[in-house]
């Protein structure tokens, strides 16, 4: 940015946005809104504009806490703008696909100056002013760069200030916090402490050396705007989780929440636990409404999306540094000049070639099955007088597989309805869209198992070509079988006959007869680390080609957690964690063979989402 520019940003931006609160609240008096009740909407808004207000306030017509006087909470953030901004930027959604989500993804990349506080409604404008009034005395003192120190430790991952530049700020945010306590009435703490600015906060131990490996291609000298901002969170939900609404729902009973794309959910994780599964329930952050809705219309949000920002303060720091230019400065590297973006660009295509060459592990859940449509009692649904099979509903498959025995094996081993071989086809269809290539199929031996990587693999056009491995290793927890005995599986002889194209020359690791029921956890998570590691050994790098496993909801714990190196999770929420994976809901693991380790990042097709189709009587709904 220009010095001109950047003067003339920094008088723009340290204006008062828009009308004071004053002006802003008379309309909405005028409106008939009582005053309490304007002042929280202006409030919410970031004291912006009137149309935000009302806007606000007619979403809020049935909060049942519109009422309540419940101020918001405040934070003094200095925040990075410019360059600087787009390189952590880039850092935040690297780390996040190489490594997972971490605790410094719930915020945007800032420096703490004053640590959340609360204001009331009506003194708000206060801290405005106050913010305006120490910022210009402090303008002239302001570093014209901050110096930043990368600093790692096994939990943590950030720029520290230099010393003498720290001190300046901690002035500014001690004469804030001075005015806003006897000014506004607020209790603000300056924070004190060593200033950092975080780029990871509680990771995997073993993620430490990449997350530094990509805090290193961060140059902190980048050009920089450093400005102090203003944000509120509201204080009830301070400790509720955030999600993101993906689709629209449409309320089907009184106590359901109706939710928009792009909707912010709060949600207490302590009021989960009796909750119907595949739902929540949390309280919208448009509406202040709070209902259950389905859990796989949404995703994860991160703590800082329902933030408000209100007002900040620029620090013009160009007028009194070196003017930077924009173009990329070129370096000699072995006697040449090259420019560093086109050396960026080099290595990020190098980089890509090497993902490209990375060998897979996708692994999957079953299809949709008919006891999961229709109940334990499936069968007995399905059967003549005479014991024979007829399909009672068109989305029983239209035949059963032969089995030596009779057809009461499949209850304790049911397929997949008719609508989990279309989800199937549809996810190989994807996988081909994407140019997956798939170079060893595995699949637990229960028969919806079987059935779903026999139709991914028709999907893929793979079905006469890949050969389905059956590993009893990868059946789910027996502890869940509700029958307290292993179910009597189609032999492999049984499924070839029944035209399912499987490896009979494959011996799997755990022979059926080393399956126990009602296995302990400790057991089950022994036996998953044991045979996704056998199954890695037994397939030899094919360069660019993926492991294919499906296996149940358990497995995409239990083996990817086992595979990039995690702890197993706890089994108090082991249950709870399983029953909100859907369907063919998926897991992908990377190798890393130069680090030798294995990491898990987005699957290379999206997930599959539907509604609920309800069996339908004519005669009951139309005629009576």
């Amino acid at each position: 940015m220009a010095v001109a520019e950047a003067q003339l940003y920094a008088k723009v931006a340290n204006k008062h946005r828009g009308r004071s609160s004053s002006a802003l609240l008379e309309p909405l008096l005028a409106k008939g809104f009582p005053a309490h009740i304007a002042q929280k909407a202006l409030v919410a808004t970031g004291q912006k504009t009137i149309e935000d207000a009302v806007k606000w306030l007619h979403s809020h017509c049935n909060d049942p806490s519109l009422d309540d006087p419940i101020p918001q909470e405040y934070a003094l953030y200095l925040c990075p703008t410019g360059r600087l901004h787009s390189r952590l930027q880039d850092f935040w959604q690297e780390s996040k696909r190489q490594c997972s989500r971490n605790r410094a993804h719930e915020v945007f990349p800032h420096v703490t100056l004053c640590d959340f506080f609360t204001c009331e409604d009506h003194k708000v404008e206060l801290l405005y002013d106050i913010l305006k009034r120490v910022g210009d005395s402090f303008s002239q003192r302001f570093p014209p760069s901050i110096s930043l120190t990368l600093h790692a430790s096994s939990s943590y991952l950030g720029f520290f200030i230099d010393d003498s530049q720290a001190n300046i700020l901690k002035e500014f945010a001690v004469a804030f916090s001075s005015e806003a306590s006897a000014l506004a009435d607020c209790h603000v703490k300056p924070s004190l402490k060593q200033f950092h600015l975080t780029l990871a906060h509680r990771f995997y131990p073993h993620h430490q050396k990449t997350l530094e490996q990509l805090a290193k291609c961060i140059n902190p000298e980048e050009p920089c705007q450093w400005v102090a901002a203003l944000y509120s969170r509201d204080m009830r939900f301070v400790h509720y989780q955030r999600l993101r609404a993906l689709f629209q729902y449409k309320p089907q009973n009184i106590d359901e929440l109706l939710i928009n794309a792009g909707d912010l959910i709060y949600v207490d994780p302590r009021q989960q636990s009796e909750v119907s599964e595949g739902w929540v329930i949390g309280t919208s952050h448009r509406t202040g409404c709070r209902g259950f809705l389905p859990e796989n219309y949404t995703e994860k949000a991160h703590e800082a999306d329902t933030w408000v920002r209100h007002r900040e303060y620029v620090f013009d720091t160009a007028s009194r540094s070196f003017t930077k230019t924009d173009v990329e400065p070129n370096v000699k590297l072995n006697g040449e000049a090259h420019n560093l973006s086109m050396s960026r660009s080099v290595t990020n295509v190098l980089s890509l070639q090497n993902v490209a060459l990375r060998r897979g592990v996708l692994v999957m859940r079953h299809g949709e099955r008919v006891d999961q449509v229709f109940g334990k009692s499936w069968l007995q649904q399905c059967l003549t007088a005479d014991g024979k099979y007829y399909r009672a509903d068109l989305n029983f498959p239209s035949s059963l597989p032969r089995q030596k025995d009779s057809l009461k094996q499949f209850e304790c081993d049911p397929p997949l309805s008719c609508c989990g071989i279309f989800q199937s086809r549809l996810i190989g269809e994807a996988l081909l869209d994407q140019e997956v290539t798939i170079s060893y199929v595995y699949s637990s031996p229960a028969l919806c198992c079987v059935q779903t990587a026999q139709h991914v693999l028709q999907g893929l056009k793979l079905n006469q070509k890949a050969k389905i491995r059956v590993e009893p290793g990868l059946f789910e927890w027996t502890k869940w079988e509700g029958s307290r005995a292993i179910p009597d599986f189609m032999t492999v002889a049984e499924l070839v006959e029944a035209s399912y194209n499987t490896d009979t020359s494959y011996r799997g690791n755990f022979p059926l007869s080393s399956l126990v029921p009602s296995e302990s956890y400790e057991d089950y998570v022994s036996r998953s680390s044991v045979v996704i590691k056998q199954i890695i050994n037994a397939c030899p790098n094919k360069g660019r080609g993926v492991i294919l496993i499906v296996g149940h909801g358990s497995s995409l714990a239990s083996l990817t957690r086992a595979l990039t190196g995690l702890p197993s999770r706890d089994s108090r929420d082991f249950a709870q964690m399983v029953r909100k994976i859907p369907s063919l809901g998926m897991c992908f693991c990377e190798e890393q063979k130069e680090e030798n380790k294995w990491q898990m990042v987005n699957p290379p097709v999206k997930t599959l989402t539907h509604g609920a189709n309800a069996a339908f009587n004519w005669r009951n709904t139309i005629m009576e």
